[in-house]
């Protein structure tokens, strides 16, 4: 079985996810045969496998971070929240229904077998698991709960863990110390370092503070992890990108900030590009005159359609379409734009519901009990209009949703406004790049002068920068000695 190490945080947000990442890359980099596992993790952004599970994203960069393909066992169980107050539950990659806050917890120890029969299938496979943990082992009201997530899995498969706090939203020593001392004795002894991440400055002047929290926690500081400037996929809704500054460039994008915008990162490609600017919006003011509106995916299509007219989204994007602004629906995004969308079983919203869309694509939506999650690619046939260029390009991504439209071509529309199912379709190797020159050619601005670059090799580089981040910052002797049982 392989040995593991397992990253804790203070709190959501802490960066767990770039630090269990960058490990994976460390220890690839070290020959090491590594893959990642999270118990469960909460995120609308979610991928399906090439065996058509579904699994947080998180998992599927550290994935690549080690070098091997993305597996539902690295993520068993995932929750999308569906309201404030409940989620789609899928285990092993597959759903297993919607569920309230109390059903989920009082039915937690169901799910126990599957995640500790994906850990130890993985655990048979690999020299060393890298363990993300999930917001924080110190949820007092919540630890009856744990089970398979914080201290509960460390316990379950004895994994040393790692606590890291970020020092970037101020008071890490209050965090970390705070933490370690409202754990029981047993969960203390399994902590084995401390780590502050998302430092910028001189470490020095954070000496006297580190030798402090080392007596008070009783345990070493495991590193200093600068804050990382890699271009590496976020998680969640609190990634930093929708708190960008809101400047347009030669190139105005604007993704219109649904409620509970799912898959973002499918826009990531463009905003890779130096002089185009990707904005997210969620009022009409913010809007202005882009150059192309981008449609995201949601979790609850129906309730984020209602926002999109409550808040005057929805006529904003009417009158910048009827004037000529381009307009690409992603999943959810594209079912807005056709005429309807029912759910007669109440897949999404209530059982019956029937809505009007925003009429821009010729075609109806209806709700149904089982989801669509599989990967696809192929070639797209002839489109017309503005993204014309496209014909005959090679796509590919993956498909996650419980709306059907009947038999759709990858890439519906013409003129100016476009749908598509497929999350993941501006990755392929110049789609991003087509998109982009269509609205230069149109604007007459030089596409040459946004910059070019190679995808595939970009993301490794990202890796590698956050790896030469981590593995700078981090006391890697300690790590490996943490690893192999030797403090």
């Amino acid at each position: 079985m392989a040995k593991n190490i397992m990253i804790q945080g203070t709190m959501s947000n802490v960066g767990k996810s770039l630090l269990a990442a960058g490990l994976c890359r460390i220890l690839r980099q070290d020959g090491v045969r590594t893959a990642p596992f999270k118990g469960q993790n909460m995120a609308l952004n979610s991928f399906i496998t090439a065996a058509g599970g579904e699994m947080g994203r998180a998992q599927v960069v550290q994935a690549e971070a080690a070098g091997i393909a993305p597996d539902v066992r690295m993520n068993p169980v995932l929750l999308k929240p569906t309201t404030d107050v409940g989620s789609q539950v899928i285990v092993g990659g597959e759903v297993k229904g919607n569920m309230r806050a109390m059903e989920y917890y009082r039915r937690k120890k169901e799910f126990l077998p599957a995640v500790l029969s994906a850990y130890e299938s993985l655990a048979a496979e690999y020299d060393v698991i890298v363990i993300e943990g999930a917001g924080s082992p110190a949820e007092i009201n919540l630890k009856d709960g744990d089970g398979f997530v914080n201290m509960g899995l460390a316990k379950l498969v004895d994994a040393p863990v790692l606590l890291a706090g970020d020092i970037d939203r101020g008071g890490v020593f209050a965090q970390l110390y705070g933490t370690v001392a409202l754990l029981e004795p047993e969960e203390r002894a399994r902590v084995k370092g401390v780590i502050v991440n998302k430092f910028r400055g001189d470490r020095a002047i954070l000496e006297p503070g580190l030798r402090m929290l080392e007596e008070l926690c009783g345990v070493p500081v495991a590193g200093v992890v600068p804050y990382v400037h890699a271009d590496i996929d976020d998680e969640d809704s609190l990634s930093g990108r929708f708190d960008r500054e809101a400047v347009s460039k030669r190139i105005d994008i604007a993704v219109i900030r649904l409620p509970r915008i799912s898959n973002f990162t499918d826009f990531a490609p463009f905003e890779r590009y130096e002089d185009v600017s990707v904005r997210y919006v969620d009022s009409p003011r913010a809007l202005r005159r882009p150059d192309l509106i981008l449609l995201p995916g949601t979790k609850s299509t129906i309730t984020d359609l209602r926002w999109l007219r409550q808040s005057g989204m929805e006529a904003a994007v009417l009158k910048l379409a009827d004037s000529g602004t381009a307009v690409i629906g992603i999943c959810g995004g594209y079912q807005m734009l056709g005429k309807s969308i029912s759910d007669p079983e109440g897949a999404e919203a209530g059982a019956g519901t029937e809505i009007a869309g925003m009429g821009l694509l010729d075609q109806e939506t209806v709700f149904r009990g089982e989801k669509l999650q599989t990967q696809t690619s192929g070639r797209f046939g002839a489109v017309e209009g503005l993204l014309a260029p496209l014909s005959g390009m090679g796509y590919q991504g993956y498909e996650i949703h419980m709306g059907r439209s009947g038999d759709r071509p990858p890439l519906e529309g013409r003129g100016r406004i476009y749908g598509t199912y497929i999350h993941g379709i501006f990755d392929a190797p110049g789609v991003a790049g087509a998109v982009l020159e269509a609205l230069c050619r149109e604007k007459g601005v030089d596409f040459a002068g946004l910059g070019r670059f190679d995808p595939a090799a970009y993301k490794e580089r990202q890796y590698d920068l956050l790896a030469d981040a981590v593995r700078g910052g981090l006391d890697m002797d300690l790590v490996y000695r943490v690893i192999n049982r030797e403090v």
